[in-house]
């Protein structure tokens, strides 16, 4: 309530950030944030829903991945599509609020493009009519990234740009602010594709590693003569699956040539899988 008070113009940040303390420190706080904020953002007041949107952007960019997930889903962007929306508070809100709001989705899907439903909730909206076209995001408005930050980030391996990074914004002039937002979304989008990269080889190694499992125990009925038609199916399409994830472990073993442990989790993968293709060449054939 204090740090979304419509009577004080100006944000309270002392009570904005024991608001993100408490959503860290409660077991419950990322679940139950979201549901208070929307009750804020759809205040018939205009400044306590522009407090609110303050302390959920704050939120955002404070209270950790829990926090983003329950963002991210279809019942906490429901209420604020109801902001924007004429069948619900869209007629009687604020111009400053439902321009806000529609900002606050279009920023998620620049920094969680992972987040379909966020993209889904946002193209509903243009498909609608209700958004017009994508807000500007305002270069000198710099918007930190999303925490936390994974292990071996970027914004900690690269001294460089991160001293720059922090000289830029250490600055008053509004061209360096401009710079400092550039250079993070630079950043964010080489994090997002060291993320999937990791992502696609955690994915890839962890099919392989259940393929070779299922296909060692219907290997071994196959030649007990204990499958049935059903699992002859099984099998040959688990066949025809790791034929296809070769070409994959050795393409990803190509993109990590710079992490010894994560090619060698590779090499043990592709040998896994290579043996189980020779056996069931070995067994089905004969």
């Amino acid at each position: 309530d204090k740090a979304t008070d419509p009577s004080t113009p100006e944000e309270n940040w002392e009570c904005i950030q024991r608001f993100c303390d408490q959503v860290n420190a409660d077991t419950e706080g990322p679940s139950l944030a979201p549901r208070l904020l929307a009750h804020k953002i759809q205040s018939p007041q205009e400044m306590e829903a522009l407090h609110a949107l303050t302390v959920l952007e704050t939120c955002v960019n404070n209270c950790g991945e829990r926090f983003h997930s329950e963002i991210a889903k279809f019942r906490f962007l429901n209420e604020l599509i109801k902001v924007l929306s004429p069948k619900y508070y869209g007629t009687w809100s604020s111009e400053k609020v439902k321009s806000r709001v529609t900002e606050v989705i279009f920023s998620w899907t620049v920094w969680f493009p992972q987040e379909v439903k966020i993209r889904d909730a946002y193209q509903m909206l243009k498909k609608q009519g209700i958004v017009k076209e994508d807000p500007k995001l305002p270069e000198d408005k710099i918007l930190p990234p999303p925490s936390p930050r994974p292990q071996n980030s970027i914004f900690d391996t690269d001294e460089e740009k991160s001293k720059l990074l922090a000289r830029l914004l250490k600055s008053n002039h509004p061209e360096d602010l401009q710079a400092a937002n550039r250079l993070i979304k630079s950043m964010i989008k080489e994090e997002q594709e060291k993320s999937a990269k990791v992502s696609r080889r955690v994915n890839t190694v962890s099919e392989v590693s259940e393929n070779v499992k299922r296909m060692d125990e219907l290997l071994e009925n196959y030649k007990r003569q204990e499958l049935s038609k059903c699992d002859q199916e099984t099998l040959q399409t688990l066949f025809e699956r790791s034929e296809k994830l070769r070409p994959l472990l050795f393409r990803l073993a190509s993109e990590t040539v710079d992490d010894d442990e994560a090619l060698a989790e590779i090499l043990q993968a592709n040998d896994r899988l290579t043996q189980a293709l020779r056996q069931y060449r070995q067994v089905v054939a004969s």
